[in-house]
């Protein structure tokens, strides 16, 4: 059922998207991190990914717009996980005449993991070496992004952003942990690369 709703929701946005005369790409560099959502900020050691995304005004203000998102994502972190993820979100921004902005965004997505280890099973009362299928989670965020408009006055201008992402993956382990909370900081571009006339 969730994934289903992803999908309708990936797909009304992609609608949206192209009926634009010109859509954005954003590409981000990301480092995931286990922790408690804004106790840190910056974390170490790096467990990098990157972030691909498009977005699509719903409401145009002055200097305020409301929009929609949809992100597709992989990070890696070293003896624990991997995972990839599908995230469609909605999103505010208020962007100040000399190209600084603030935005925020909640989502609500379809996360895979794989084990970084070696997986084993109890087969015939042996543990023996088994392939990961994975395993599916939901991935419900908060991002808050601080950017910068290279070209403040040009409705289509290139921007630069830095973000900061609270995120849960659940369930996570039934009975034992129900759900993992993430933090994700990111640094990246959003551009116009296709303009149709």
């Amino acid at each position: 059922m969730m994934f289903r709703l992803l999908i309708l929701l990936g797909l009304l946005l992609q609608g949206q998207v192209f009926a634009q005369k010109s859509w954005p790409v954003e590409v981000a560099m990301i480092n995931e991190a286990t922790a408690i959502p804004f106790t840190r900020f910056i974390t170490s050691p790096l467990h990098p990914g990157i972030q691909v995304g498009t977005e699509t005004k719903i409401k145009q203000y002055t200097h305020a717009n409301f929009f929609l998102a949809l992100h597709v994502g992989y990070y890696y972190h070293q003896h624990f996980s991997q995972g990839i993820y599908l995230k469609p979100s909605i999103g505010y921004e208020y962007r100040h005449k000399s190209g600084i902005a603030i935005s925020g965004r909640f989502g609500l997505g379809y996360l895979h993991t794989f084990s970084t280890q070696q997986e084993f099973g109890l087969v015939d009362g042996e543990y023996k070496k088994q392939k990961d299928k994975g395993n599916a989670r939901m991935m419900p965020s908060l991002c808050l992004a601080l950017n910068y408009y290279l070209q403040p006055k040009n409705q289509y201008s290139p921007r630069i952003f830095l973000g900061y992402e609270s995120w849960v993956e659940y369930p996570f382990s039934p009975g034992f942990i129900p759900a993992m909370t993430h933090i994700t900081s990111s640094f990246g571009m959003l551009f116009y690369p296709f303009t149709r006339k």
